[in-house]
């Protein structure tokens, strides 16, 4: 027989088999997506007129959906502006909280007589109560889980009336932080998965919404716990089949049959239990090898079955670190903070998810942590298959835990959902209590105690850290990980110190951690803003209105910045990129580190439209960092650089050690190639050579030491790669010779009023005042923190934006973008505002996005018969010690002295002196 011909047979074994299946699918279940009434109960009049019993009078609207979605609710009328209402998240179009009537007519088969019938409706905000043909048949309450409804008592064959009460209010407000700054009363939880600063307060059911018939003889809901070290499966079934002894069972990894037999089980209530033998054809799951198979439970009659997904893995701490399957691993994370532009609310389908996980694992990442909400289980499924890692959250994020026995007995609920519906999902390794909770620590150590001794297939902790003196700091008596933004010892992410301290970038977190003996994930780092991109307003098609990119593109054109408004964005994720990376260079530098999570690598609209992301809210790039780039120093194996500082003086010595954090699989007979390159020309190179490569990242495989020559000033990139492997990496250092500033026929001077007296002569001007005598923006060189909303009181720049193509920068190496040798002049500057001076900076500093101000740092202008050129950064103090201050006062300089210093624009000296804070 032809190959052709046995692939054919088998193609149609396999579609025979997907049919069949697909068809009892079908037989079992009932969908219930289409149109339904809906009836919205403002009043909270609908339970006590019955109108249950009744048909509903209302409007049809399309389930699964929302009624955002069928535009029903409050219009919103906000209009765009600078304000907390606009700025706070992206808007509503329409608004409906409170009680919404939900009633369709089903019709259930003559066969299901007498079935085990269940209603399931995937997610809700909030509250579900059901009615059948008039009938109570339960209420549920779940932010996290599916509504499940047995409607065995009341279903009948023929025509049946189901009536649905979603309730989106707050039924328990203690699980939610309120914040303060927005004065929209329901715009102030913060928790994710109660919100509207993320995904919304929508009223509906979205995911699977069916009726599912389950046989007389039932296995159900498998529980699946892995023991790699002896190789065994324990599973726990529930069933009704009291006599049971044993079951049959099949393994397979997608239609192929790894192995199968008979398991003896033993029967407890209503669970059956029993150990499977894994064959080593059963592979370990992780981010590399994401194997999955399946188990099959049959009654050895025949009469009942059930299946579910698993993969072979074990989580567990080790010596203080984070292992994996007996290997250590490095939580390369993100948060995810259901942010959902077009719709509001998650995605229910794999797809969607596998869609935003291949994103993410493009950038390096392996990790999702979902920030006070747990997803669908779409979520989980893509990440089993992509080899992600997740860690969920209880729908929490309070500064009252403990004080309201009701709501913690919610939480505990909600936390055995989380564990019994996503429970068998390998992808599924941690689990917090909540974010940055404070209150009664013993209530969440109890609930982590608890949830330990049922299911020890993940690590758990009581909560991603907390402003708690005596909690965020230290790990809590139950912890299994600590998340945390600083120990005792001091910071673990550069927010504290990247503004204070001078580039430098042989620190890491060594010090601070060392005498924390459980693995160690810091908190949020990144939180850089970067500018609004105005191009993205087209995208949102959706419930949602960007009602505050709107606002600003509107400032910005009234204010004619809105040329500038697509190098704003391009500048500040420039800059938010290079801080991204020493961030996490810095993490993974560091020997008792275990992972880190970004906040975040995709923007996050709300709490003061806080777009700190290098992606936008739809995961795509805003053009300052791809991928391939990112991934360099992101990913599982990192070639590191361990070296003094960014920048030197000609004739100095660049000593540098390399460092390689691997973790994926040890690198045998390995080479290391080093260079240190000016644009396309290698200036000097290397190479050193090794016998291991180990787990880890305490792998030093040698240094540089090389002196540093040139004639004029440049910038050069180290670039160091791991041969044969796409494993590679580089960093900018600038060096500078000498110069002498022979000002010419220019004058150098720090007084207004002899600037001013030379001006009228018609000379040619440096005009660089005192800071203390000028007026203007604190200098800065990190961006903002998070939100200028959300912290107003913040020094508030986002970087500089420089017109290279300027003759006056000629002689100084720089981007259009903030990088390392711009710290110092950044730190000693001041930015002046221009609203008022007709002028176009070649220096400008992007403001951020509520006041947007015309500042600048460097700007040249026509004043009578002179010529200026001004500049806020000092470059009088030090200069020995400042080459980056001397050299660029030296480009001025030379670009004033020529012929090409002929000044467009013109100004009054009175435009100048009002930058005075004399006056």
């Amino acid at each position: 027989m032809k190959h052709s011909n046995i692939a054919n047979i088998l193609f149609v074994m396999v579609c025979l088999c997907c049919f069949s299946c697909k068809n009892e699918e079908q037989s079992s279940r009932i969908l219930l997506d289409g149109q339904w009434k809906v009836a919205l109960d403002s009043t909270n009049i609908g339970e006590s007129e019955k109108w249950y019993e009744h048909d509903i009078q209302g409007v049809n609207v399309a389930l699964p959906g929302t009624l955002d979605e069928a535009q029903l609710g409050t219009e919103n009328t906000l209009k765009p502006a600078l304000n907390n209402y606009v700025l706070s998240h992206l808007a509503r179009k329409y608004q409906y909280i409170g009680k919404a009537w939900y009633q369709r007519e089903v019709n259930i088969p003559n066969d299901w007589q007498g079935a085990s019938t269940e209603l399931v409706l995937e997610r809700v905000i909030w509250e579900s109560s059901v009615w059948v043909n008039g009938k109570f048949a339960g209420k549920n309450n779940s932010l996290v889980a599916s509504h499940n409804y047995d409607l065995s008592e009341q279903l009948k064959p023929g025509k049946n009336i189901i009536s649905i009460c979603i309730d989106n209010s707050d039924q328990y407000p203690l699980i939610n932080m309120i914040g303060d700054k927005y004065p929209m009363e329901t715009s102030r939880e913060m928790a994710h998965a109660y919100t509207n600063h993320t995904q919304i307060k929508w009223n509906g059911i979205v995911g699977e919404i069916a009726i599912k018939k389950h046989d007389k003889t039932l296995l159900e809901k498998i529980q699946i716990y892995t023991d790699l070290t002896n190789r065994q499966l324990a599973f726990a079934t529930k069933t009704n089949l009291t006599e049971l002894k044993e079951l049959n069972y099949q393994i397979k990894k997608g239609v192929t049959l790894i192995a199968e037999g008979k398991v003896n089980v033993d029967v407890n209530g209503n669970l059956a239990k029993g150990k499977i033998s894994l064959s080593d054809e059963v592979k370990a799951w992780d981010e590399f090898n994401p194997n999955i198979y399946t188990l099959e439970l049959t009654a050895v009659d025949g009469s009942g079955k059930a299946q579910q997904n698993f993969g072979l893995r074990e989580i567990k701490t080790e010596g203080g670190t984070l292992k994996l399957n007996n290997q250590r691993i490095f939580l390369r994370g993100t948060l995810e903070c259901a942010v959902f532009p077009q719709t509001g609310y998650p995605y229910t389908n794999k797809e969607d998810w596998k869609k935003v996980i291949s994103t993410a694992k493009s950038y390096g990442l392996n990790h999702f942590r979902f920030h006070s909400w747990c997803p669908p289980a779409a979520a989980f499924e893509a990440a089993d298959e992509l080899g992600f890692y997740i860690q969920a959250e209880l729908p929490h994020w309070s500064l009252k835990v403990g004080e309201d026995a009701a709501t913690s007995d919610f939480l505990k609920q909600e936390a055995q959902r989380i564990i019994t519906a996503y429970g068998n999902h390998p992808s599924f390794i941690l689990m917090a209590m909540g974010n940055e909770l404070e209150g009664d620590f013993d209530v969440l150590n109890a609930m982590v105690k608890s949830l330990k001794s049922q299911d020890n297939r993940r690590l758990y902790t009581t909560t991603s850290f907390s402003f708690q003196k005596g909690a965020g700091s230290v790990a809590q008596p139950e912890d299994e990980f600590l998340v945390t933004q600083w120990t005792e010892n001091g910071w673990i992410r550069g927010q504290g110190f990247f503004n204070s301290e001078s580039p430098h970038f042989d620190k890491d977190y060594q010090a601070e951690m060392k005498h924390i003996n459980m693995p160690v994930i810091s908190h949020e780092i990144g939180q850089y803003s970067v500018y609004p991109d105005i191009n993205e307003i087209s995208k949102y098609q959706g419930v949602l209105k960007p009602l505050n990119f709107i606002a600003i593109r509107n400032d910005l054109e009234q204010k004619g910045l809105l040329k500038y408004a697509s190098d704003f964005t391009l500048a500040s994720g420039k800059l938010a990129a290079l801080l991204y990376k020493e961030e996490i260079e810095r993490a993974m530098k560091t020997p008792a580190f275990d992972g880190f999570q970004l906040l975040q690598l995709q923007d996050f609209p709300g709490q003061g439209t806080a777009l700190v992301g290098l992606l936008n809210v739809f995961w795509e790039s805003k053009g300052a960092i791809d991928n391939e780039t990112f991934s360099m120093f992101n990913g599982p194996v990192v070639p590191l650089l361990q070296f003094e500082k960014a920048v030197y003086k000609s004739g100095e010595t660049f000593n540098a050690e390399i460092q390689i954090a691997n973790f994926k699989e040890a690198i045998k007979d390995y080479t290391i190639n080093w260079s240190i390159v000016d644009g396309k020309n290698v200036l000097e190179s290397g190479s050193l050579n090794g016998d291991l490569i180990e787990i880890g990242n305490q792998n030093f495989v040698g240094k540089i030491a090389q002196s540093l020559e040139v004639d004029k000033a440049k910038q050069l990139q180290v670039k160091v790669e791991i041969a044969g492997t796409p494993y590679k990496n580089q960093w900018p250092i600038w060096v500078y010779p000498e110069v002498d500033l022979d000002a010419g026929n220019v004058i150098y001077t720090r007084s207004y009023n002899e600037a001013e007296k030379l001006l009228k002569q018609g000379k040619k001007v440096l005009l660089n005042p005192n800071l203390e005598d000028l007026k203007g923006v604190e200098g800065r060189f990190v961006p903002v923190f998070w939100s200028p909303v959300h912290f107003p009181d913040q020094p508030s720049t986002m970087g500089i934006l420089c017109d290279t193509d300027h003759p006056a920068l000629a002689n100084f190496p720089t981007e259009f973008h903030s990088n390392w040798q711009w710290w110092d002049l950044c730190i000693n500057s001041k930015s002046i505002v221009l609203d008022d001076v007709q002028v176009d900076p070649i220096v400008t500093v992007v403001d951020n996005f509520v006041t947007n101000r015309k500042l600048a740092n460097v700007f040249e202008t026509k004043i009578g018969e002179g010529s200026l050129v001004f500049t806020s950064i000092d470059l009088e103090k030090n200069l020995d010690d400042r080459p980056v201050a001397k050299q660029l006062r030296k480009s001025l300089v030379e670009y004033m002295k020529s012929d090409q210093f002929t000044p467009k624009q013109s100004s009054s000296f009175e435009d100048i002196k009002s930058f005075s804070s004399k006056r």
